[in-house]
């Protein structure tokens, strides 16, 4: 989605046609990819992978609350901070210094870059999101 866009309406005024929340709908392809990899991360990363796992479920919680609630400002700055989390988790989960010379971190440079882009993506809606409710 280009950096400009607008950010579609959460359902349609016109025809009464549901139309999916954009931001929940990317937040599930986060989820999908993401939810797996942590599943298989070594027994002495558990604590961090059961974090992983607890972030990406409180931000598609939230992303669901977004899109049924009529406040939302309070709700987009919970989320934006639960994404940064996620995001910092999952450069630690990839940081070799912090597994040590001897251990291999759980996730590879490939997989946080693709998870990276995916929390990106999620970052620039929530952001588009957010300067709509400011109008």
């Amino acid at each position: 989605m280009p950096r400009n866009a607008e950010v579609p309406p959460q359902r349609a005024a016109d025809d009464g046609e549901y139309k999916p929340f954009w931001l929940r709908e990317k937040t599930k392809e986060m989820l999908k990819y993401g939810y797996p990899l942590t599943m298989q991360f070594p027994r002495k990363s558990k604590e961090l992978a059961d974090e992983m796992r607890r972030c990406m479920i409180s931000i598609y919680k939230l992303t669901v609350e977004l899109d049924k609630k009529c406040y939302k400002k309070t709700t987009t700055q919970t989320l934006d901070v639960e994404l940064a989390v996620l995001r910092e988790l999952v450069v630690m989960a990839s940081d070799k210094d912090y597994y040590g010379g001897k251990n291999q971190p759980p996730l590879s440079m490939h997989q946080r870059e693709v998870w990276a882009r995916l929390n990106d993506e999620i970052g620039r809606l929530l952001g588009g999101y957010l300067k709509t409710l400011k109008q």
